[in-house]
């Protein structure tokens, strides 16, 4: 069997370090993009198992990005994990498409547990 794909788009290092080792420990296989507008290109040739998207990226909004996902692959399962935790944006989030929404500081393995539960 193959393992999930998924795709990581996150600009600190650490926390993208952290969580591919977590990720990969539980079977997936992780893409990681540090902006979104290669995540959004690479999506124009092939669709993920599911993304994990941070909203406070350098080159395009989070929000942005998920819209522009989910145009491209509707039933694409997203889960936003990011430092905005107000309640307005965690709204937001789910309303334009996100099937999750944690707010950073977070657990890797729920994190990974989610992941499975969108799969």
């Amino acid at each position: 069997m193959q393992q999930p794909q998924v795709w990581l788009v996150e600009d600190e290092q650490g926390i993208a370090d952290t969580l591919i080792y977590t990720l990969q420990l539980e079977g997936f296989t992780v893409e990681l993009f540090a902006r979104g507008l290669p995540a959004l290109e690479k999506a124009r040739q092939q669709r993920p198992d599911a993304v994990i998207l941070d909203v406070g990226l350098p080159d395009i909004s989070g929000f942005e990005l998920c819209r522009q996902l989910l145009e491209r692959h509707p039933a694409l399962p997203i889960l936003f994990l990011t430092a905005r935790s107000d309640e307005v944006d965690r709204l937001l989030g789910l309303e334009i498409g996100a099937d999750d929404y944690v707010a950073k500081p977070f657990s890797p393995r729920e994190v990974s547990a989610r992941v499975r539960t969108l799969l």
